[in-house]
């Protein structure tokens, strides 16, 4: 991970809501014959007494189920939006090409849901997904009870606190004032994930050339 100072966000808030956007994230541990393990998995973001969790669920006892039975020690990745950006669009272009995006690491160990915890979680994912429709279909509490009985035999529900938090807003940020603006102007006609990187610049021009 790149630890220039100007390519971090300082801003817990953002950090937190670009992860709560981007929730579909990749966990990757390895078990204790070192062998990685890695799986997407959509999290819910909770906070306790200040401090952050993860949480979702995994299929039982496939590898990265087990893998973390044996070693629960934890990466999570967040990422968004990401695109090229050409060194032809900089004020002075006889410099290498680059790209641009965001990323979020969580570190920490994973523990495993009580069933009644697993249950809580499922309602409240659930429901998050259907944007609080508590009449939905594909709600928890609405599915078939012989459908949950068998689908929660083959899941487990999983936690983490997140130990060590760190992330890589690269946006330009170390580019002079011309060059940041030609590259906002270059994503932005090009559109898709291109323009998303674009507004997530333009949210910080102000602050770089006040």
């Amino acid at each position: 991970m790149y630890h220039f100072s100007y390519f971090k966000e300082q801003d817990k808030q953002v950090i937190r809501d670009f992860m709560k956007e981007n929730p579909f994230a990749f966990l990757t541990g390895s078990n204790l014959q070192g062998e990685q393990v890695a799986t997407q998995i959509p999290f819910l973001i909770a906070e306790r007494e200040g401090e952050l969790f993860l949480q979702g669920h995994i299929m039982r006892n496939t590898d990265h189920h087990k893998t973390f039975v044996q070693n629960p020690n934890a990466l999570v990745v967040f990422t968004g939006a990401d695109c090229y950006v050409s060194a032809s669009w900089y004020s002075n272009p006889q410099m290498g090409s680059t790209w641009n995006y965001m990323s979020v690491h969580i570190k920490g160990q994973v523990r495993i849901m009580e069933d009644i915890e697993l249950v809580q979680l499922m309602k409240k994912l659930t429901l998050k997904f259907e944007k609080g429709n508590v009449n939905s279909p594909t709600f928890y509490d609405n599915l078939p009870e012989d459908y949950v009985s068998n689908m929660m035999r083959g899941i487990v529900g999983i936690e983490l606190k997140a130990e060590k938090v760190d992330n890589v807003f690269k946006l330009s940020q170390n580019r002079d004032e011309a060059s940041f603006l030609n590259i906002i102007l270059k994503l932005e006609e090009q559109g898709g994930n291109s323009a998303l990187i674009a507004a997530e610049m333009q949210k910080r021009k102000e602050m770089l050339f006040p």
